[in-house]
């Protein structure tokens, strides 16, 4: 699946796919960081921020790790985030050798941030960052979607997330950022059956 336009072709997103799959496994089986074996090159040479999602077939949230901006080619920064995903989002253990066939794996491609009117926020187009003193978080274009969220639930739950009051962005001095994405994820069907 494929949506929204940005910096990777629809080949590209494919090979994105391919591209952190082969690092989680990659690190999993051998203990080290997968080293691309020529620079990248197309969308992937891009300096883009991306979040690297890893499912389980019915569709539970196994591990989420991003970058809100990248300052380096994107495909190094997909390699680190497929490792982070699966080994160092703290909700959830380490993904274990017996779990890699059954993954299922989406990468976000963000744009940059930009700040924006509470009022403007469209769920399921725009990403959301809330930021508030030495608090924040952020949530994807596609999770308001998948909970069914309106603006001002999709708002709260950001705020919540970063550890502020629901209606955190009512107030004074609580900076509401937008980005969107271009998301490419992997069917859970294609991954039924042995690797």
């Amino acid at each position: 699946m494929q949506q929204d336009t940005g910096p990777l072709s629809a080949s590209e997103g494919r090979e994105a796919l391919s591209l952190v799959r082969s690092s989680l496994e990659h690190f999993i089986l051998n203990g080290r960081m997968l080293r691309p074996a020529k620079p990248f090159a197309g969308g992937f040479a891009m300096p883009c921020g991306a979040f690297v999602s890893l499912h389980t077939r019915d569709g539970a949230l196994r591990g989420c790790i991003g970058h809100m901006q990248g300052d380096g080619p994107l495909g190094e920064l997909l390699l680190e985030l497929a490792v982070s995903a699966g080994t160092r989002d703290s909700r959830f253990p380490v993904v274990t050798k017996q779990e890699l066939p059954d993954l299922v794996y989406e990468v976000s491609v963000l744009t940059p941030m930009v700040a924006t009117d509470p009022a403007d926020v469209v769920p399921g187009v725009h990403g959301l960052y809330v930021r508030r003193g030495n608090r924040s978080g952020v949530l994807l274009p596609q999770v308001a979607t998948e909970w069914g969220w309106d603006r001002e639930e999709f708002l709260a739950h950001t705020c919540n997330k970063a550890g502020l009051p629901a209606d955190a962005w009512r107030q004074p001095g609580t900076e509401v950022l937008t980005f969107t994405a271009q998301v490419v994820s992997e069917d859970p069907e294609s991954r039924a059956g042995p690797a």
